[in-house]
């Protein structure tokens, strides 16, 4: 027997489709590798194929802190503003 509970159905909201798209945004980058499988530009004598991928880890890291901040902005929105 389902148990009921006080939560809201799923919903999509431009909050959570900016979620999405920081959270999918590194994949495409990676996986679309014809867009950066090429040498020139250098940067300080590294190939650009290594140094796009080394910046990616970087812009990730930022793309899912953000994602992560506004997922707590909104569950928090979500349970009636309760601070946690």
């Amino acid at each position: 027997m389902p148990e009921e509970t006080d939560a809201k159905p799923p919903t999509v909201t431009p909050m959570r489709v900016v979620i999405a798209v920081c959270l999918i945004a590194p994949f495409v980058a990676m996986l679309w590798v014809s867009s950066y499988a090429k040498v020139e530009p250098t940067f300080i004598g590294i190939p650009f194929f290594y140094w796009y991928q080394m910046l990616w880890v970087l812009i990730s890291t930022a793309l899912t802190m953000i994602a992560y901040k506004l997922w707590q902005r909104d569950q928090r929105s979500r349970k009636g503003g309760a601070s946690a």
